[in-house]
């Protein structure tokens, strides 16, 4: 128990150093590394994530989930340069989705989650926070130490279903939790149709932000959860692809939930902005791409294991 109080702390630790060493010690001289106004705020709500994280695992301590050793940090390491590079690569202001901030499409969310469920929640945190930290710096962005926080919480919660014995018994609530919370916020789409797009642009008249989160957007969501749910259901046999994508859901739903409502402190959005604005038009698009893309990974992932002989 011990060893593994340690080696989890140290991985909470390296996280957030990792994150501080590169605002401050870099952000003065790199723009790429720099964040926004409220940058102790940003931090105050990245150990609040990390403490959420410790404390789940000081009340599952005694679970083998929670091993780190040479093997899992190997993980870490590659997770998050993959990461890194997909998030760059689809990060773009080609594959920009109508919001109120910088909300690209990023079919890359399905490595911290299959990474989390593979190898276990800490690699999977690892994953989201520090891939989507040097993907944000390599874009040229700047950093936002919460929103790498809630994609760390997407991997940690998608590598939960390892401190279960029994996994299918926690599909049900999970999927159904993630359904509700869903269809809350689709609902609060459309009690808000009129939140501003503030990505739009005309150019001809110079005009930004004069248009209207789109309903694809504020739909989304219900979209990937019917996938997710049809994925739940078809693949109900194969238990690793079921459980990826549910729980997977379920992070994201609340990894990202928690960066936008941030939010709310940090920018100064109302909470009707920071759900419809942010959330729904990043939170989305990830479920439309959990669906699709970790079951491939699964698949391939066993396929390497049977080749293996694991």
């Amino acid at each position: 128990m011990n060893n593994k109080l340690t080696s989890v702390a140290l991985s909470l630790a390296a996280v957030l150093a990792i994150l501080l060493l590169l605002v401050y010690g870099l952000g003065p001289t790199n723009e790429r590394f720099q964040t926004g106004e409220n940058a102790v705020l940003r931090f105050v709500f990245v150990i609040v994530g990390l403490l959420a994280v410790f404390l789940i695992y000081y009340f599952t301590r005694d679970n083998p989930a929670w091993e780190v050793g040479t093997r899992q940090v190997v993980w870490m390491a590659i997770g998050a340069a993959l990461y890194a590079v997909f998030s760059f690569l689809f990060n773009g202001t080609v594959f920009v989705v109508p919001s109120l901030s910088q909300v690209a499409l990023r079919p890359a969310i399905a490595i911290p989650m299959f990474f989390g469920y593979a190898f276990g929640p800490v690699v999977g945190l690892f994953t989201g926070v520090i891939g989507n930290t040097f993907g944000d710096a390599l874009t040229g962005f700047g950093l936002f130490p919460q929103w790498s926080m809630g994609n760390g919480l997407v991997g940690f919660i998608a590598g939960l279903p390892m401190l279960f014995g029994d996994k299918k018994r926690s599909l049900d609530a999970v999927l159904w939790t993630g359904g509700v919370l869903a269809l809350l916020g689709a609902v609060l789409y459309f009690l808000n149709p009129s939140q501003p797009n503030a990505m739009f642009f005309d150019p001809a008249n110079n005009v930004f932000g004069d248009a209207q989160i789109t309903l694809f957007a504020g739909i989304s969501i219900l979209i990937g959860f019917v996938l997710v749910l049809v994925v739940r259901f078809v693949f109900g046999q194969n238990l690793d692809i079921a459980a990826a994508v549910t729980w997977g859901m379920l992070g994201n739903i609340i990894g990202i939930g928690f960066a936008a409502l941030s939010d709310i402190w940090i920018n100064g959005y109302s909470p009707v902005a920071a759900i419809v604005g942010e959330f729904l038009p990043a939170a989305g698009p990830n479920l439309i791409f959990a669906a699709i893309l970790v079951p491939l990974l699964v698949v391939a992932y066993g396929s390497v294991q049977r080749q293996s002989g694991r």
